[in-house]
């Protein structure tokens, strides 16, 4: 028999056990808007949870499977909309003494996925684990691994590759390309050689190209994935057309050059997403703070292309307001309809696990975010989060 309980109290009794109690519950989530994340949106649904995966995704009743009894636990959501779990393409995240809190930080702003750009490989594999054994509550995390273009040879890349392979690691290269007047000879001759060795390991390389000049290098050297928009000039649209055709996917990360306020200091000084000011502090910029032009128009010609493109921040600083500063950034070049495709499916298709994320599907994990708001109203209705549940695990209770 169905019975109703308070997320409250179940937060309240988890609580009082170790991390490593928590375990995938069967839930239903009854009266919910639900943004399903491929175009669908289902005024009044319910979702149907069992171990850890989304049984049934419907409109009205919950749809129970022929032959299984109902889920264990009914939520009444009259009111929220759910979402897909957030991902972040890439972001720098790392093991430390902080790493509980900033977990937390992360699955309380919304986040049930992160693909983790930056740091040394061995510590975005420890987070992993201790994320993964229960030591701490976090998302998910994809660790990645960096290559140095710029030195050694192709030879060395090469073993290092393999080297980062054999550690379990799947996407490779924190290397950002010599923007302008492009890469040199010697960052192109080891980059070919680090994508023509992760193909033979089954990796992914990605490069940070911020200029035109380096993005197309990249595509023409066989990367399969960008970090960053440019914002060094301005992409035509025959070139985003030719990242489009060679399947080449990219995060967003647009909101680089844009100020920031009230984040590092309630002076309402614009600063740098590293809390210094700005745009004197913005790295290797322009000046006077271009980069936010040509990161902003660059991605609606990427998109308009029909590049798969994604969400990522590639920052480190506190994650709400890091999503909040993406996203209203974002705002300015797409719709809201546009925006939950690029931080759902895109990003999902983006990490490679398109089968498992992004979207509210029967089969896929049970990712969930229960928001207060209705986002396709604004992105600022992505900001006031009320449930995060993970893998059908409720990880994060704000309600």
């Amino acid at each position: 028999m169905k019975r109703h309980f308070s997320l409250t109290l179940l937060v309240l009794l988890w609580n009082l056990g170790s991390v490593r109690s928590l375990v995938a519950q069967d839930l239903v989530v009854t009266g919910a808007r639900i943004i399903v994340g491929n175009g669908t949106v289902i005024n009044q649904g319910s979702i149907v949870i069992r171990g850890g995966r989304l049984a049934s995704v419907s409109a009205g009743p919950p749809n129970v499977p022929a032959g299984q009894p109902p889920a264990g636990q009914t939520m009444d959501a009259r009111g929220l909309t759910a979402v897909p779990g957030f991902i972040d393409g890439h972001r720098h995240v790392d093991t430390g003494s902080n790493e509980k809190v900033q977990m937390q930080q992360l699955l309380d702003a919304g986040y049930t996925t992160i693909l983790s750009g930056g740091g040394p490989a061995e510590g975005n594999l420890t987070l992993k684990d201790h994320i993964e054994k229960g030591v701490i509550k976090g998302p998910r995390i994809i660790p990645s691994g960096r290559l140095d273009l710029g030195n050694g040879t192709p030879d060395a890349i090469r073993a290092e590759v393999r080297r980062l392979a054999a550690l379990g690691i799947k996407f490779i290269g924190e290397q950002a390309l010599t923007p302008k007047p492009g890469p040199t000879p010697k960052e192109l001759e080891n980059l070919r050689a680090a994508v023509d060795e992760s193909k033979k390991v089954g990796v992914w390389i990605q490069i940070h190209a911020v200029s035109p000049q380096a993005m197309m290098a990249a595509v023409d050297a066989g990367v399969p994935k960008l970090v960053h928009t440019p914002h060094f000039g301005w992409l035509s649209f025959d070139e985003a057309k030719r990242v489009a055709a060679a399947g080449v996917k990219q995060l967003s990360t647009i909101g680089f050059g844009v100020p920031v306020f009230g984040v590092f200091a309630d002076d309402n000084k614009p600063r740098f997403r590293d809390g210094r000011p700005w745009p004197e502090s913005i790295l290797d910029g322009d000046g006077r703070g271009q980069e936010a032009g040509y990161k902003a128009v660059n991605a609606r010609t990427s998109w308009d292309a029909g590049v798969v493109y994604g969400y990522g921040t590639d920052t480190g600083y506190a994650p709400k307001a890091g999503l909040e500063h993406e996203l209203k950034s974002l705002n300015l070049m797409f719709s809201m309809q546009d925006i939950i495709k690029l931080l759902g499916p895109n990003t999902a298709s983006y990490i490679e696990m398109g089968d498992q994320l992004g979207t509210l599907e029967a089969g896929k994990l049970a990712d969930i975010v229960l928001l207060a708001g209705n986002p396709l109203d604004g992105y600022w209705n992505l900001l006031n989060p009320k449930l995060v549940i993970k893998g059908g695990v409720i990880v994060s209770d704000q309600r």
